[in-house]
């Protein structure tokens, strides 16, 4: 008995080694298939690129923060004849031009003599004048002899005071024709002389009151003036004018006294440097506009007046966020730059870009204060990526 079951066992133990040689074989085969089947290879961005070491010497790279930006506004406006050295000549007297010695674009002197007048008003006020001159001899003979009747006592005090107001008034009279005849143009030495010849000239001369040129003549020979008539004008051109006009809503951002540039197309757009001398007090209700203004020194005269012309004024500073330009990558109308993730690491970002100023560029969007971007070498930072994309 002892002996059958002690076979029993050993073969039920047989049977059981053979059951865990097969579950091994098995789990074995599952084991290498496993192992047969390939692993999946990590997906890589394509907007990330690292470059070399030796790359990174040619890349330098910029903080991103604010600079003080000004906004230049450009102001259409035109150039004018500066009204403190510009005079408009006209006659004295009422006349028939006799004789023109200016012509346009002529240059003059203070005091030069443009134009001649024959008037009869000129002649008629000096008659006036010699026949005041006269009584005032007169009046002054009546009144001497007054006195020295009144001592021989032929005659009393009243007629003697009324000699002398006579002569009173007769001095108000010429001193009132003296100042016509200074009305109508003619001069103290020229006064004199009448005084003394007592002959009558009838010619008046049209003179200029500054020095200059002749910008404007509106006269001819035969011609008859009136004194409310312009007959020439002159200007000084050595400086001149540039108005412009500013909307209401920009007066608050430029000051008298600050710097501008005017620029001329005329002149292949040439720029002036200027400053602002003028702002005015009161807004157009037309256009709502405020005028402003700036004098241009114009030496050579090659600035004409009524050019049309640019005024370019810079607003006050505004902080803003900004990267130079260099950084910028442009790729299928958009713009791009590399920030760093790490050391020779940088990711491609599209960002939203603002206004260019001296050298940099205002950002509006995709990148934050702070943040590290390819400066210099960015467009070998680029061409690294695109490399790597085809490999």
């Amino acid at each position: 008995m002892i002996s059958q079951a002690t076979h029993q066992n050993k073969t039920l133990n047989k049977g059981l080694l053979v059951a865990l040689c097969m579950i091994g074989i098995m789990l074995s085969g599952c084991s290498e298939k496993e192992d047969a089947t390939p692993t999946k290879e990590t997906v890589k961005d394509p907007d990330i690129v690292e470059i070399s070491n030796q790359l990174a010497k040619q890349v330098t790279l910029h903080t991103i923060g604010k600079i003080e930006m000004r906004d230049t506004m450009r102001l259409p406006g035109t150039i004018q004849v500066d009204e403190q050295r510009m005079a408009r000549i006209g006659a004295s007297v009422t006349g028939r031009v006799k004789d023109i010695e200016a012509t346009l674009g002529q240059k003059v002197t203070n005091g030069q003599v443009l134009a001649t007048l024959n008037s009869t008003e000129l002649a008629q006020s000096q008659l006036v004048y010699i026949k005041a001159a006269q009584q005032i001899g007169l009046q002054t003979k009546a009144v001497e002899r007054a006195k020295l009747l009144q001592e021989a006592d032929v005659i009393g005090a009243a007629e003697l005071q009324r000699r002398e107001a006579e002569l009173s008034a007769a001095q108000a009279d010429l001193n009132a024709a003296r100042d016509q005849l200074i009305v109508l143009g003619m001069s103290e030495s020229a006064i004199n002389k009448l005084s003394k010849s007592g002959q009558i000239h009838s010619y008046s001369n049209v003179v200029s009151r500054i020095s200059g040129n002749v910008i404007s003549r509106k006269v001819n020979l035969g011609q008859v003036v009136q004194p409310a008539e312009e007959l020439f004008i002159i200007a000084d051109l050595s400086h001149v004018w540039v108005v412009a006009e500013v909307p209401e809503q920009q007066i608050d951002l430029i000051q008298t006294g600050e710097e501008v540039l005017v620029e001329i197309p005329a002149l292949h757009n040439k720029q002036f440097k200027a400053k602002l001398i003028y702002e005015s007090d009161v807004v157009n209700p037309e256009t709502r506009t405020v005028t402003v203004r700036c004098d241009i020194e114009n030496a050579d005269r090659e600035i004409k007046p009524d050019m049309l012309v640019s005024m370019l004024i810079k607003s006050s500073p505004v902080p803003k966020l900004a990267l130079p330009l260099q950084s910028v990558v442009r790729e299928n109308d958009k713009t791009y730059v590399y920030v760093q993730l790490a050391p020779n690491k940088f990711r491609l970002r599209e960002v939203e870009l603002g206004q260019e100023y001296m050298g940099m560029v205002t950002i509006t969007n995709g990148v934050s204060e702070g943040e590290v971007v390819v400066n210099d070498g960015a467009f070998h930072v680029n061409n690294e990526r695109k490399i790597k994309e085809l490999e």
